[in-house]
């Protein structure tokens, strides 16, 4: 799936004889329209559909983006099959894992200059309520998420509120900026449910499902200084984890939660660790996931939910009761958090290159195929340009 072909995007310039789909651009006297191309989702469970759209101006508070990767989430795969509905019905177009830069702005609220290399943020808030003042913009009830309640990054081009969008800096001259796409929601993510758990040195962290947002959990809990342990039903993706921050890994089908459960405890006392401080992380959005998370539970211990799935699970909550442990929801991340995430990956101590791959976005219904089959060893970063 990964395409040969060089592209020169460099933070101080792209090469714009490489996008070539750009029909129009902003004008000294004003904006002329954008031609896009775009991939629309006609229907649940319907083949995307490549369209040509003429986007209007960015108006008040938006601007408008070209895109230079857009990640392919696993969300992209519910909202396209129709399993977990989008606010905005369809058609749309889907992704929200975009790095881009910005063409032009609306009047409003200050976005990133023209020209300037941004992350979209997966949750766009809108700034101004009592959520976003009290410091829990993830929960603003304004919020925008590309691709679900807007047209999303599936496209050359595509407009999005602006206040929000995270300049990109820190990285050289010659670095592959379509890897940042996935910091846009599967690293970003990561980074906000080990914060919301309140890790810190030295405690441990299970990670269960060490794929996709999992395996960026297990990265930035081990640059944070927890000891890292990660649970998946894929022994390959284990076997990445263990190479970036798992000290200790578990096959999910092999061993019995109650097995699971005793050897955390187990590592927890050789160590001299109190359970109060076990920071667990449910990352695999399925029933069978979440039931094996809630089991391990301990005395003081914080569980924080980041996987999603429409089915019902059983949990008896008198185990919060009894073990006065914690448990927390988290969903993307505030974008004022996003320097610190772009901190980390361009420092190294959180990599993409063994967890990232470059993918034509115009094969996305393949792409989403072989996600719905589990044939994907990769993430993919989905170039609108191929």
């Amino acid at each position: 799936m990964k395409t040969e072909r060089k592209h020169n995007n460099e933070i101080g310039g792209l090469d714009m004889n490489e996008r070539s789909l750009i029909i129009a651009r902003v004008l000294p006297g004003g904006a002329m329209p954008i031609e896009a191309t775009a991939w629309m989702l006609q229907k649940p469970g319907a083949p995307h559909t490549r369209v040509r759209q003429s986007l209007r101006d960015p108006g008040p508070g938006e601007s408008l983006i070209e895109v230079i990767g857009c990640g392919l989430c696993h969300t992209d795969l519910g909202y396209a099959r129709g399993e977990v509905p989008t606010r905005k019905p369809p058609p749309l177009v889907l992704g929200h894992e975009v790095v881009g830069r910005v063409v032009s702005s609306g009047p409003g609220p200050a976005a990133p200059a023209p020209g300037t290399v941004i992350l979209v943020p997966a949750v766009l808030p809108c700034g101004t309520c009592a959520f976003c003042a009290a410091g829990r913009a993830n929960a603003c009830p304004e919020q925008q998420m590309p691709g679900n309640d807007v047209d999303g990054g599936f496209a050359t081009h595509f407009l999005v509120r602006g206040a929000p969008l995270v300049p990109v800096t820190g990285f050289p001259l010659g670095y592959e900026i379509w890897k940042l796409g996935v910091v846009a929601d599967a690293v970003s993510t990561a980074w906000q449910a080990v914060r919301r758990s309140g890790l810190g040195h030295g405690d441990v962290a299970v990670v269960v499902g060490a794929g996709g947002v999992g395996g960026f959990v297990v990265q930035v809990a081990n640059a944070l200084g927890a000891q890292v342990a990660a649970i998946d039903v894929r022994s390959d993706r284990l076997e990445l984890a263990s190479r970036h921050g798992a000290s200790r890994v578990f096959v999910a089908n092999q061993a019995a939660a109650k097995t699971i459960r005793a050897d955390v405890r187990a590592m927890l006392r050789k160590q001299g660790i109190p359970s109060l401080r076990l920071r667990l992380f449910e990352c695999t959005g399925t029933p069978a996931g979440q039931t094996l998370a809630f089991s391990l539970l301990d005395r003081g211990a914080t569980l924080v939910q980041v996987g999603y799935t429409p089915e019902p699970v059983e949990l008896r909550l008198s185990n919060l009761m009894a073990f006065d442990a914690t448990v927390h929801g988290t969903w993307g991340c505030p974008p004022q958090a996003y320097p610190e995430v772009l901190a980390l990956v361009a420092s190294g101590a959180v990599q993409l290159d063994p967890f990232v791959e470059r993918a034509p976005m115009s094969a996305l219904d393949d792409h989403l195929a072989a996600m719905a089959a589990g044939r994907l060893s990769r993430r993919l970063v989905l170039d609108p340009l191929t």
